[in-house]
């Protein structure tokens, strides 16, 4: 990552923590450029591994009390598919889920503008929380 895209990202990050309470950390920081860095929607476990890479103190818990923090602030959407783990997406557009059943890997999916989902009449959707299941291309066969 460029010295520009880091400065922008910190100050990014820095005023989404403040604006919810929280204060900018080291590892906040650390957690949410790991989440960056490769966006397969890694397990708080993961993280947890990637994290310790380059931060060796972190502990598993500062890793999930980050995550957490990251979530509230909405820089982080949690996602639930099936009874596996939660994964992390940093992704923040508007966009669904392809889990392959085979290999177990998760695939950002965008949506149309204005998805078309018949909602019963007067209900208005916020957002979407959709998970498509199937196999990816490497496990079709």
């Amino acid at each position: 990552m460029k010295m520009a895209e880091k400065k922008h990202l910190n100050s990014s990050l820095l005023e989404r923590l403040a604006t919810n309470g929280f204060r900018f950390t080291p590892q906040r920081e650390h957690v949410y450029s790991v989440l960056l860095e490769k966006r397969d929607h890694p397990t708080a476990e993961e993280v947890f591994i990637r994290a310790k890479r380059r931060m060796p103190d972190i502990s598993m818990a500062t890793v999930y009390n980050c995550l957490d923090a990251l979530v509230k602030c909405r820089l982080v959407r949690q996602v639930a598919l099936e009874r596996g783990a939660a994964r992390f997406c940093p992704n923040m557009q508007e966009h669904s889920h392809f889990y392959c059943d085979s290999c177990e890997q998760v695939f950002d999916v965008n949506l149309p503008p204005e998805p078309v989902i018949g909602l019963p009449r007067g209900f208005k959707a916020e957002r979407y929380d959709i998970a498509i299941h199937g196999r990816c291309p490497e496990c079709k066969t």
